[in-house]
């Protein structure tokens, strides 16, 4: 397996940055990652798909590497989210893939695979996402991911991660010091803070309704697979049900011992999104 390559890309008129793995293989898989958090948190993940697929990881709009948004109240949604996957596949030449999304990462698939992306996305897997989320959940993430803090210390900015970032489930302490390392940014006093704009939490006060999609779910038509973490707080026990009963009948899947969201990172985790990605699941 090649060496993962760090690229980037002019989408819809804004620079992204993107990780790709496993570029000789035809087959493609595109993983995006949630709301507050950039791609390289799917590295463990797309090193064990990299064997067999092509993985893209781009980091969204005013997260990660990628550029922030210079119109954040029109530009941090979902729609645009989605006209920037379209740009990044079309540049790739990606005719076809599967969409592996945590979080956000799943919304902006569920959108694309109802619209811009129709027929493209052959597959969808919703890691602890669906077209309608808690209040309560809603309101948590705002309250840390909208002032973000800042430490004089990356181990300082690494235990506020293991407290905010606990639902994801078992980290190694490797991979909590990756974690970290992939999402830091020095500001000009030389603390360190998340790597984020903050303004992208105005995404729920500008487009308060960007992640009620019942719409779109029920126009799909394709497999897709709803991985629930065991004691979620944003994808209740009631809307998994619904995913399951309605539009595409999503295949429901509890990740015990995780909350919102697993962080796709151990063995059983990968072994059922590859499953899921080869049609080896109903």
């Amino acid at each position: 397996m090649n060496a993962p390559s760090s690229r980037y890309l002019v989408c819809e008129g804004r620079e992204l940055h993107f990780m790709e793995w496993g570029a000789e293989h035809e087959e493609v898989v595109i993983t995006w990652h949630g709301l507050a958090r950039t791609g390289r948190d799917m590295d463990d993940l797309a090193a064990h798909l990299a064997t067999r697929y092509r993985v893209i990881a781009p980091d969204t709009l005013g997260r990660g590497l990628s550029q922030w948004s210079p119109r954040p109240e029109e530009e941090y949604c979902l729609d645009f989210y989605v006209r920037q996957a379209t740009a990044l596949l079309d540049q790739l030449g990606i005719e076809r893939c599967l969409w592996v999304g945590t979080s956000m990462g799943g919304a902006i698939g569920l959108l694309a695979a109802a619209t811009t992306l129709r027929g493209r996305i052959r597959r969808l897997l919703l890691n602890d996402i669906g077209p309608e989320l808690a209040a309560p959940a809603v309101e948590r993430i705002r309250s840390y991911a909208g002032r973000p803090p800042a430490f004089d210390t990356v181990g300082e900015l690494e235990q506020y991660f293991r407290g905010i970032y606990a639902p994801y489930g078992y980290l190694s302490d490797a991979q909590w010091r990756r974690l970290t390392e992939t999402s830091t940014r020095r500001l000009p006093d030389g603390r360190v803070t998340p790597h984020y704009d903050p303004a992208m939490v105005g995404q729920f006060t500008h487009h308060p309704r960007d992640y009620e999609r019942w719409t779109e779910w029920d126009s799909l038509n394709l497999p897709v697979l709803c991985l629930r973490g065991e004691s979620s707080d944003l994808l209740t026990a009631e809307t998994a049900e619904a995913m399951r009963i309605r539009g595409p009948r999503a295949v429901v899947v509890t990740i015990f011992d995780c909350g919102h969201a697993p962080a796709l990172n151990t063995s059983p985790q990968f072994s059922l999104v590859e499953r899921f990605l080869s049609a080896a699941l109903p």
